[in-house]
């Protein structure tokens, strides 16, 4: 540290802040909210552990499930992009496409937990799922989508029955409704590729 601090003085001019300033190897150190390591023979970055938790807290608070469903999707799903947008858009030089696929898996999870608390009622999620089943072409006979409506589980374990992931598929969830209002949810991992195509 001595040596380092006493090289940048007098080579470069530069001030070195004592307690700002330290020697650590690249992948125990962190800058701007990234830290890098090793892919190779080079080097690159990713958003540090903290600030991936801090996405993850901040969502969670948005999507609070009795506050959620008691709001137009529209502007839940407008809050949702805002976040995620911003948070890619800040991090996009970083390595990080498991992240990415696996947030996004977690984040629809969690909408079509509120969307279907919107809808309430089986016989309501029936006709919605019936809907929905029947514009994509998805195959479902009458019978398993009243199976998908009636199910005694709970509602964060039916959501995720295979069912409900087909039907309220990422394609179906980006796809805006002009009727009410509401944007299409963003899709991170497409929407992080996307950005990171940019800067190549």
């Amino acid at each position: 540290m001595k040596t380092v601090s006493s090289w940048i003085e007098r080579k470069l001019f530069l001030k070195v802040s004592p307690t700002k300033t330290k020697v650590v190897r690249p992948s125990n150190s962190s800058f701007l909210g990234f830290t890098f390591w090793k892919n190779g023979d080079k080097w690159t970055v990713r958003p540090l552990k903290d600030r991936r938790e801090k996405l993850i807290k901040k969502l969670k608070e948005v999507l609070i499930r009795k506050q959620a469903s008691a709001k137009p999707l529209g502007y839940t799903f407008t809050k949702v992009n805002q976040i995620v947008t911003g948070w890619i858009n800040y991090f996009r030089i970083g390595k990080m496409k498991m992240f990415m696929d696996e947030f996004g898996q977690w984040l629809r999870h969690k909408v079509r937990v509120i969307i279907v608390k919107q809808w309430k009622k089986p016989p309501t999620i029936y006709k919605n799922l019936n809907i929905i089943n029947k514009k994509m072409k998805c195959g479902f006979s009458d019978e398993d989508i009243y199976m998908f409506a009636n199910s005694h589980l709970g509602l964060y374990r039916k959501v995720g029955l295979s069912g409900y992931n087909y039907l309220l598929s990422p394609k179906v969830l980006a796809m805006p409704n002009m009727k009410e209002g509401r944007p299409g949810l963003v899709d991170p991992l497409e929407y992080y590729l996307k950005q990171k195509s940019k800067l190549t």
